[in-house]
């Protein structure tokens, strides 16, 4: 890659997005969920015995060697809470870094999507994991759940991914979180991480903290301590979250469409120059949690302070819900 790629006006989703393999580096976070980059990432498995991986083509199976380990464990744990498996969405790009389309976080190999669809129990083909559908837990053109579609194993599945110490956030549609509020009886202390967002209806997104090592990581401000049943989730049912742009009004581009390196954390730079590692294999790791083939030698990434360079566009807080256009 040549010194004018980096040059301050080349979009850093072009850059990240043209990157097929990890950096063959220590597994290290830079930045913040919407505006970073990550070392030393692997790759979920296509296929385990707990799961399946979804979209193939988009080559976002990659994520930190924590948060792969954990979706993993989740497949195998919700299987023996009586869940089917899991389909496995989005985790980030093999550096992270923006998007090339999509979700405006999963920047640094610490967020995942989980289908809440089961999975089947025969392997789907490729065909079929480009084209085939999740299924919205909502009632058409509603706001709340549907209950000939909702399930308790799917709450089940919630409640065991928000056990985890690792996990700050899961995010639901609004109306999943209240069909939580409004059911889950005995213990509630795990509702306090099930966090309501925009869509979000036909998957959840499991974030966990910045990990030992990432002195660079950026975490964000912790969960309110409380079951989040109260006025702020009352907020999404109002008019306001979901009022359309007024007439005339030209919307913003996505943070994604027009952030430069310039933008990141000044060590992704070294994230996108870094080599790649042997082979794909060499980085994916496999049930029970081991790699197939041996880690290739690494290399430093020189660690950089969090530097996060001014942005036209807006990053919306994510603890505190922000009126946006529909997406």
């Amino acid at each position: 890659m040549t010194s004018d790629a980096f040059a301050k006006e080349a979009l850093a989703k072009t850059l990240f997005g043209a990157h097929k393999l990890p950096a063959a580096a220590e597994a290290r976070t830079y930045g913040f969920y919407s505006k970073g980059c990550f070392a030393g990432g692997v790759a979920i498995a296509t296929d385990g015995p707990t799961w399946q991986a979804m979209r193939l083509s988009r080559n976002r199976r990659w994520g930190h060697p924590t948060m792969i380990k954990l979706v993993e464990r989740l497949s195998q744990e919700a299987v023996a809470d009586g869940w089917p498996g899991l389909l496995v969405g989005d985790i980030s790009q093999p550096r992270g870094g923006p998007m090339t389309s999509g979700h405006a976080s999963h920047q640094v190999g610490l967020d995942a999507d989980i289908w809440l669809t089961p999975m089947p129990k025969r392997t789907l083909t490729r065909s079929e994991r480009e084209n085939i559908s999740a299924v919205s837990m909502l009632k058409k053109n509603s706001l709340y759940v549907d209950d000939s579609i909702w399930t308790s194993s799917r709450a089940r599945l919630l409640q065991r991914a928000a056990s985890y110490p690792e996990v700050e956030r899961i995010f639901v549609h609004p109306g999943i979180k209240k069909k939580l509020c409004d059911t889950v009886k005995g213990d509630r202390s795990w509702l306090r991480k099930i966090r309501p967002q925009y869509g979000h209806d036909y998957h959840f997104h499991i974030r966990i903290g910045c990990q030992p090592g990432s002195s660079g990581c950026k975490d964000q401000d912790p969960a309110p301590n409380d079951d989040g049943c109260g006025k702020p989730l009352a907020w999404w049912f109002t008019e306001e979250p979901w009022r359309p742009a007024k007439p005339g009004t030209k919307p913003k581009p996505p943070a994604r469409d027009v952030m430069t390196m310039a933008n990141l954390p000044k060590a992704c730079v070294g994230v996108l120059k870094a080599p790649d590692p042997a082979s794909e294999e060499a980085v994916t790791i496999y049930a029970p949690g081991k790699r197939v083939v041996a880690a290739p030698a690494v290399v430093e990434v020189q660690e950089e302070p969090v530097e996060l360079a001014p942005v036209d566009v807006p990053i919306p807080k994510v603890n505190v819900p922000v009126p946006t256009p529909r997406p």
